[in-house]
């Protein structure tokens, strides 16, 4: 009887250390690391690229083409370069502040932390996911909750929490992440009471200017039925030389010259 119960706990306890070692092997990264490896992929020290959005509604879809330059997390500017009745209006962010242009009234106007969830050029995007007012790995909480495949890649889930006061506007962010190369494939955002309000999917991943990645971005709102944006690089550039003085109001009045 002995040797029953030592062999079964020792059959046990192998399958306990087997899981363990595991779980470590699967995990012995952070999901803030994962997180910024991500980050890096997609943006590089700098990033400039020709955006096409498609503003997608059950009766039309309208479409407008930008350029975009970024500066690490701090500098933004986005402009609008077609349709022609928009062309010039333009984003910028310097650190914690946000401006926009509005060349047919010849105004900069900053926009308030309350505007941040507001849609961006009538888009299914917020002024927050456009210039990222938010810091990802600053203002959330991040924590690894599991495994799930996603458009045939395996990936971390992440669950991205608010930290106390930090200056956001979702009140938690679900994401998938790509095991292999650390892409994000889709996001999930929830607000205050954790009611799922958009969907992000990340798919069409390219090689461009020398790295892997998603290519097209779709945004869906869950309540608007037919509703969807959809985001395609036309191309982007990493890495390229930008002095934090180009990202100022006098460039975002003139980002198109």
């Amino acid at each position: 009887m002995r040797t029953i119960i030592f062999n079964f706990t020792f059959v046990l306890i192998t399958i306990l250390f087997s899981n363990l070692s595991i779980y470590a092997q699967n995990y012995d990264i952070t999901a803030a690391e994962i997180i910024e490896r991500s980050q890096d992929n997609v943006r590089g020290d700098t990033h400039q690229a020709t955006i096409k959005m498609s503003i997608v509604r059950p009766k039309y879809t309208r479409e407008m083409v930008m350029k975009s330059w970024s500066l690490g997390e701090d500098y933004a500017l986005i402009a609008v370069e077609a349709p022609a009745r928009e062309k010039g209006t333009a984003f910028l962010k310097r650190q914690d502040e946000i401006y926009n242009w509005v060349p047919n009234i010849g105004r900069v106007v900053k926009l308030p932390p309350s505007m941040m969830m507001q849609s961006w050029m009538g888009s299914d995007f917020t002024n927050d996911d456009l210039v990222r007012a938010a810091s990802i790995l600053e203002d959330y909480s991040h924590e690894i909750e599991g495994e799930e495949n996603i458009a045939g890649y395996d990936c971390y889930k992440i669950v991205l929490t608010p930290k106390p006061d930090a200056p956001v506007v979702w009140g938690k962010i679900v994401s998938w992440f790509a095991k292999d190369s650390f892409i994000e494939l889709r996001a999930e955002f929830y607000d205050e009471d954790e009611y799922l309000i958009n969907e992000m999917v990340f798919s069409n991943i390219k090689e461009m200017n020398g790295r892997k990645v998603p290519t097209l971005i779709e945004v869906i709102p869950v309540d608007d039925e037919g509703n969807k944006t959809q985001i395609e690089y036309i191309d982007i550039k990493f890495n390229e030389p930008i002095e934090p003085s180009f990202f100022s109001q006098q460039r975002m009045k003139n980002a198109l010259r």
